[in-house]
């Protein structure tokens, strides 16, 4: 046999192959479909490598596996915005929903819109400012598949609204909570009969100041909903028995503001960030032409703005717990992600730092900080000290309100101290409390499914729309 002819049909038997191996979720098969139906966009907000890599040494240490670091995809992606080195969350969400890089603070928006501030939470964007950008959920709703928003946030917040609104500033929440009901004023007309499932904080954007909310126009969005037929849930019961399968349409609303951090959450009445995933999944798996769900682990910013790890932390575990629990309810239906991909990443990054030379830690458990502690050295294990002789923590920030003025003698830190739920890591550069700022460096992007193998290398965060669109052809 001729050495070319060879080669070829060893080729297609190695191709051949490669297509029956139906365990592997990161290639196409001869029999798969050519397209995902489902796609599953996870945001950490915030949620930088080195809040990842202090996260999984805080749940199982530093030898374990989140299930981040399971997924078989990765790349690294650059963050900033339009006009910013360093960005905040809506230009950045909305880079990844819409393919266009916006300029800070503006929402789903073409490149040149500015930002301009909203009066009561009513924006105007001003002649000649800019035009919307359209976003995946709402190309996902043109083609007919379901759509659903999930977050511990606000759902009028940045990252959640770029997925189904536009708005010249982010702070214009009344107007970004009219954009979601069908048929009324302010609605976003390309989300059709509106997004399927919302779920989330910020009931005072739906509700008349009589009522105890923030909307000036005496407008109920929550009865508007209602009388649009989507099932209304308000604390954990309600959205376990809500009757959303039927209609399709639910909207969650367990707080008047943000929901709370994970640490410190009711579970009676609020679910876990978990819990909405996968219900949220319940009512968007029974559309037969697929689903397109953003799910945001929000509060993971919140804390690290507070530079207060330690919810952080726990928080982005709440995170990577969520992404398990998608990834076995829908393997049940879909065991190989044939027609499902899910990708996973961060807006931004923060000043959140890992000092050295620490020994290892181990995972955080009752009596034992772990990567809350103090520094111990790994040479003898004893306490490292700075050059004012006194301890100082594993995490630290690069900016925050914890900053001793001059030397740092005689300030105790211990690891009781440190790992307490409250505390606040010191920082280098002092600023308000609540105002640590975002990092420009690049975030990490984990992919498993239908077309994750073309996630890799060093990418834009706006080249995330073209790859997810492609993926699925949208």
């Amino acid at each position: 046999m001729e050495r070319a002819k060879l080669a070829a049909l060893l080729s297609s038997c190695v191709f051949a192959l490669a297509g029956c191996n139906g365990s592997d979720e990161r290639t196409s098969t001869d029999t798969a479909p050519t397209a995902a139906r489902n796609v599953i966009f996870f945001l950490g907000d915030g949620m930088g490598i080195t809040t990842l890599t202090a996260a999984r040494i805080y749940a199982v240490g530093e030898s374990g596996d989140l299930t981040i670091d399971t997924l078989p995809e990765s790349a690294f992606v650059k963050t900033y915005s339009n006009d910013a080195q360093v960005t905040d969350s809506a230009p950045s969400m909305s880079a990844y929903m819409t393919g266009v890089k916006s300029n800070n603070e503006v929402i789903a928006m073409s490149s040149e819109t500015k930002a301009i501030e909203p009066t009561a939470g009513v924006g105007n964007c001003g002649a000649n400012n800019g035009t919307p950008a359209t976003t995946l959920l709402e190309i996902a709703k043109a083609k007919g598949l379901a759509t659903g928003v999930v977050t511990t946030t606000r759902v009028t917040h940045a990252t959640p609204a770029a997925t189904y609104a536009h708005a010249c500033h982010r702070d214009a929440e009344n107007d970004i909570a009219a954009q979601l009901v069908p048929g009324g004023a302010g609605f976003n007309s390309a989300l059709g009969d509106g997004v399927d499932v919302v779920l989330g904080g910020g009931k005072k954007f739906f509700v008349p100041k009589d009522a105890g909310g923030k909307r000036g126009d005496g407008r109920n969005l929550v009865n508007e909903l209602k009388a649009k037929g989507y099932a209304f849930a308000q604390n954990r019961d309600d959205l376990i028995g809500a009757d959303a399968i039927k209609s399709g349409k639910l909207v969650g609303l367990f707080d008047s503001d943000h929901m709370s951090y994970d640490l410190d959450r009711n579970a009676v009445k609020e679910p876990s960030l978990s819990e909405m995933t996968t219900r949220a999944l319940d009512v968007l798996q029974k559309n037969p032409k697929g689903y397109f769900l953003m799910v945001e682990g929000g509060r993971i910013d919140h804390a690290l703005h507070n530079t207060n790890a330690k919810r952080a932390l726990q928080d982005t575990v709440a995170f990577d717990d969520a992404i398990k629990a998608a990834l076995d309810k829908v393997r049940k239906t879909d065991p190989g992600l044939k027609n499902t991909l899910i990708v996973v990443t961060a807006d931004h990054d923060h000043t959140l730092v890992l000092n050295g030379p620490a020994a290892r830690t181990g995972k955080t458990e009752p009596g034992k900080p772990g990567v809350l502690g103090v520094v111990r050295k790994y040479q003898d294990g004893t306490i490292a000290r700075d050059a004012d002789k006194v301890p100082y923590t594993i995490i630290g920030f690069g900016n925050g309100d914890n900053r001793v003025q001059g030397s740092r003698a005689g300030t105790a830190l211990t690891d009781e101290v440190t790992g307490a739920n409250d505390y606040h890591q010191e920082a280098v550069v002092r600023v308000p409390a609540g105002e640590e700022t975002h990092g420009g460096t690049d975030v990490f992007l984990g992919a498993i499914g239908r077309g994750a193998d073309t996630f890799h290398g060093v990418i834009e965060n706006n080249a995330v729309f073209d790859l997810i669109r492609k993926a699925v052809q949208l």
